[in-house]
C-alpha cells in the first residue's frame, strides 16, 4: 500500500511526461468489434446492453434531442469504464480529477444551453423568471435562477469526483487496516478483508451508477432545452 493517502489520486508520468491521454484512450480498446455477419455473445451482449440504455435514455427526447443520443452513450461507456479501470491495483482513475470532469461537464452543459437559445429562445429565457413572480422579487429571481444555472456544470463535476473519490480513500483505509492486522488478529483480519470484498462490490455499482447520473443529468439538461 501507499504510504501517502492520496498518492493514488497523483497523475501518473511515463518517461517524465504525463500518462493521462494514454490511460483515457485505452478503455476504447476493450470493446470488441466484430467483421463478420453474425456476431459472438460478448458483442451481442454489449449491443443489447448500449440499445437498452439508449432506449431508456431517449425516450423523453424529441428528434432534435436524440441527435445526441451517439454523444451520450459515448459519455456513459467513456466514464464508466474509466470507473471500473481505476479499481485495480496500482491504476489511476481520470475521474477523481476536478479537471477533467470540469471539462466533460462544461462543454456538454454549455451545448445544450447554446441549443436552447438557438432553438426555443423565448422558453430558456422563461426559466430565468417564473410566472406569476411578483414585482419586488423579480431582480432577486432573476439573479438566482442565473447562480443555478452556472453551478449546474460545476455540481455535475463535484458529484462524480467526490463520489469516486470517497470511494477510493475508504478502499485505501480498509486495505491498510487489513494489512496492520495481519499480525495481529487472524479474526480482525478476516472481518475486514470481507469488508473490503464488499465494498469493493459496492464501488464496482458506484462507478456504473456515477456514469449514469452523470449522463442523465446531461440528457435532462437537454430535454430542457430541445
Amino acid at each position: 500500500m501507499n504510504e501517502n493517502l492520496f498518492t493514488p489520486f497523483t497523475t501518473p508520468t511515463l518517461l517524465g511526461l504525463p500518462a493521462v491521454m494514454p490511460i483515457i484512450l485505452f478503455p476504447t480498446l476493450l470493446f470488441p468489434t466484430s467483421k463478420h455477419l453474425i456476431s459472438n455473445r460478448l458483442i451481442i451482449i454489449q449491443q443489447n446492453l448500449i440499445q437498452l440504455i439508449l432506449k431508456q435514455m431517449m425516450t423523453i427526447h424529441n428528434t432534435k434531442g436524440q441527435t445526441w443520443s451517439l454523444m451520450l452513450m459515448s459519455l456513459i461507456i467513456f466514464i464508466a469504464t474509466t470507473n471500473l479501470l481505476g479499481l485495480l491495483p496500482h491504476s489511476f482513475t481520470p475521474t477523481t480529477q476536478l479537471s477533467m470532469n470540469l471539462a466533460m461537464a462544461i462543454p456538454l452543459w454549455a451545448g445544450t444551453v447554446i441549443t436552447g437559445l438557438r432553438f426555443k429562445t423565448k422558453n430558456s429565457l422563461a426559466h430565468f423568471l417564473p410566472q406569476g413572480t411578483p414585482t419586488p422579487l423579480i431582480p432577486m429571481l432573476v439573479i438566482i435562477e442565473t447562480i443555478s444555472l452556472f453551478i449546474q456544470p460545476v455540481a455535475l463535476a463535484v458529484r462524480l469526483t467526490a463520489n469516486i473519490t470517497a470511494g477510493h480513500l475508504l478502499m485505501h483505509l480498509i486495505g491498510s487496516a487489513t494489512l496492520a492486522l495481519l499480525t495481529a488478529s487472524l479474526l480482525a483480519t478476516s472481518l475486514t478483508l470481507v469488508l473490503l470484498v464488499l465494498l469493493t462490490i459496492l464501488e464496482m455499482a458506484v462507478a456504473l451508477i456515477q456514469a449514469y447520473v452523470f449522463t442523465l443529468l446531461v440528457s435532462l439538461y437537454l430535454h430542457d432545452n430541445t
